[in-house]
């Protein structure tokens, strides 16, 4: 079976000795992934988010994409990349180094493993770039735009940078061995559990559950779903960090388990309800994107197969219960769909890459139980960080800034009144 350093070069990979040259067909990837992956949130989530709310809301929701794109991009800059890829030294297993705080001595010869490290500097910061991204869907069309801005910022910086470092930046559970290929844990669990947190505290909009709120464009959230899938192929396909039959696999358990949440989505919601819907359809593929995502490096077609599938129904099931159940306001459903989905492929990810279910095989000396373990048990410290800090910054930003506009404002809508401006033109 293939060693533990196997499976971890890639979160080593940073700390390693430079190679003597770049490779430039690594390098043409990386580049290639990166664009695909700041696809995702530039169109391709806003455009998705920005179709499922009402008309009055349209441009807010664009606006906050566009706008945590660049804050989270200086902020990279200046200094969350080092607090997660610098090595930390004492601090190492926690926090990493603030050595490369904006950069002082990278330069076009400057690399990481055998990439160029602005590539690799780039690469990540589209990662940092979608996670908070993917949190305004849960408060779409109510809170403040300067409280989106204050939370977007402080989340990256307390709950998003010690995560990512102990799983990808050889903090603590990167020493378990935990697996978490592209995101599953450090993304879409960490992002999903903000979310209903902050689902929670900011309260429901206003009529919600009685007054109907379908989307206003469901033209513009396909095209934004379909922009999300093909964008993922970077995101997934890009974490080898190689153009080889790594990244290639990759690929392919994507997009199979894409496809299978989005078929097996749409049976549920057929048989249940006597029609398929183009919106179920849609979310039942990110359902199954955001569930693969761990998994992608490290199983085999048949794994991402049975992935996909079991994404789609526990997430059909999941959003069903969290809205008509529970009554939770998650506006546009991302705690059941990419919260839900990162534990469950998570935990999966344990279970098939088994090389005995087709997968790439577990570290030397691991099972599947034990494997399954150290998933859980990264699972449960990413959702209790992830809650305790959302909940404590949604509370203090109430207190000084105020997180929601008041009930007039909300029913007029957050274009006009945060930004003077309307999404459509009455002709």
């Amino acid at each position: 079976m293939p060693s533990k350093r196997f499976f971890f070069s890639l979160l080593l990979l940073p700390f390693a000795a430079e190679a003597d040259t770049v490779n430039q067909a690594n390098t043409a990837w990386m580049l290639t992934s990166t664009g695909l992956v700041l696809f995702m949130t530039l169109p391709g989530l806003s455009l998705f988010y920005g179709g499922l709310v009402r008309s009055k809301n349209v441009l807010s929701v664009l606006m906050q994409c566009f706008a945590i794109t660049c804050l989270v991009s200086i902020l990279w800059l200046a200094g969350v990349y080092s607090l997660i890829f610098v090595d930390g030294g004492d601090w190492q297993k926690l926090i990493g180094g603030f050595s490369k705080a904006f950069l002082p001595s990278i330069g076009t010869a400057s690399q990481v493993g055998d990439l160029p490290e602005a590539v690799y500097f780039m690469f990540q910061m589209t990662f940092a770039i979608i996670t908070p991204a993917l949190i305004v869907g849960s408060f779409a069309e109510r809170m403040k735009f300067s409280a989106m801005l204050w939370f977007s910022g402080l989340w990256l910086c307390l709950v998003y940078v010690p995560v990512c470092h102990w799983i990808w930046g050889g903090g603590w559970l990167a020493d378990l061995g935990v697996l978490d290929f592209a995101g599953g844990i450090v993304i879409h669990v960490n992002a999903g559990i903000a979310s209903l947190v902050a689902a929670l505290v900011i309260g429901r909009r206003k009529g919600f559950p009685t007054t109907p709120m379908p989307p206003h464009n469901m033209t513009m959230a396909v095209t934004g779903a379909g922009m999300l899938w093909v964008g993922w192929f970077g995101f997934n396909g890009g974490s080898a960090l190689t153009a080889d039959g790594r990244a290639g696999m990759a690929l392919l358990a994507t997009h199979i388990g894409a496809a299978a949440g989005a078929l097996t989505w749409m049976v549920i919601e057929w048989l249940r309800f006597g029609k398929p819907s183009v919106l179920g359809i849609v979310t039942g593929m990110v359902a199954g994107l955001g569930t693969i995502t761990p998994a992608s490096g490290y199983v085999g077609p048949i794994g991402a197969l049975a992935i996909g599938v079991v994404a789609g129904a526990i997430c059909f099931f999941a959003t069903q219960y969290v809205k008509r159940t529970l009554k939770i306001d998650d506006s546009l459903d991302v705690f059941p769909v990419h919260g839900v989905g990162g534990v469950t492929g998570s935990l999966l990810t344990g279970v098939f890459a088994s090389s005995s279910l087709g997968g790439l095989g577990l570290a030397e000396g691991a099972t599947i139980g034990s494997q399954v373990g150290v998933q859980a048990l990264a699972i449960v410290v990413t959702a209790a960080w992830s809650a305790f800090f959302s909940f404590v910054m949604l509370k203090l930003i109430d207190k000084f800034v105020g997180l929601r506009v008041t009930a007039d404002e909300e029913v007029q809508g957050l274009d006009q009144v945060l930004h003077e401006e309307t999404g459509y033109v009455n002709l």
